[in-house]
């Protein structure tokens, strides 16, 4: 059986419905004026890990040439969908390896379902081996440990003749492990006018800030904290990591 939330498997067909493209155009604004910030030459190829339904490559595909991994082959067809000139590649960012860098490594919350500290430390690993030296790498989390407060929010989008409603409640059955619970509640209205309800569970992990920066380090960035300005992400922190240039990558004798 699969451990990957509905929401990414058979119900994917409605993830436009639930969160829509165009709702994204500030927050990616925001990550891309970060990138192209820290990066020195300003980025032209970036990878993106753990791209979902395609919908920060939407805005970003304007400034960036893209290329966007996700484990879910349902996932990278809605975002094939979205984004047809995009490289589109199956696999996971823990374990990905594609044999060449880029200018920048973005990774959204997707990196929210690292449940671990191994599976973070890989992840962040897979970030540095790809970004080049001199460019940056962006992680941005729902929550960290110190700022996580149990919540609920609700949403959800009508289409051409389907229409989704969402109510998502955030808990944490045990605040001394890296794990919360992300329960959604979906009513989905078909084109013959029918409702039917699905409930799907999210296990997420949350990890103290030090353990981000620590990761970061031992990888071989140089990290930066920065705050989301937009979106769903509003007030949260982001990690900006920045592989230093070839001289400052290696260590004096």
């Amino acid at each position: 059986m699969s451990d990957r939330p509905k929401l990414y498997e058979g119900l994917a067909s409605w993830f436009h419905l639930l969160t829509a493209p165009e709702d994204y155009a500030d927050e990616a604004e925001q990550y891309r004026r970060i990138l192209t910030e820290a990066c020195d030459p300003p980025p032209q190829t970036v990878l993106e890990l753990g791209s979902g339904g395609g919908n920060n490559a939407s805005h970003m595909k304007r400034h960036f040439r893209l290329t966007l991994v996700d484990r879910s082959p349902q996932m990278l067809d809605v975002s094939l969908g979205l984004n047809p000139e995009c490289e589109h590649v199956p696999g996971d960012m823990r374990t990905v390896r594609l044999a060449r860098t880029f200018d920048a490594v973005f990774v959204h919350d997707a990196v929210s379902y690292l449940t671990t500290e191994e599976d973070l430390r890989a992840a962040i690993e897979t970030a540095f081996v790809h970004c080049r030296r001199g460019g940056a790498a962006l992680f941005v989390p729902d929550h960290v440990r110190e700022t996580f407060r149990d919540g609920s929010e609700h949403g959800g989008h009508d289409g051409a003749r389907r229409a989704l409603r969402y109510l998502m409640w955030e808990w944490d059955p045990d605040p001394s492990d890296t794990t919360y619970v992300a329960d959604f509640a979906y009513l989905l209205r078909h084109e013959d006018g029918t409702v039917a309800v699905e409930h799907d569970r999210h296990l997420l992990g949350v990890f103290p800030r030090a353990t981000w920066l620590r990761l970061m380090e031992a990888a071989g960035f140089r990290t930066e904290i920065r705050q989301a300005e937009h979106g769903e992400q509003m007030g949260s922190e982001l990690f900006l990591g920045i592989r230093p240039p070839a001289s400052m990558d290696q260590t004096s004798g």
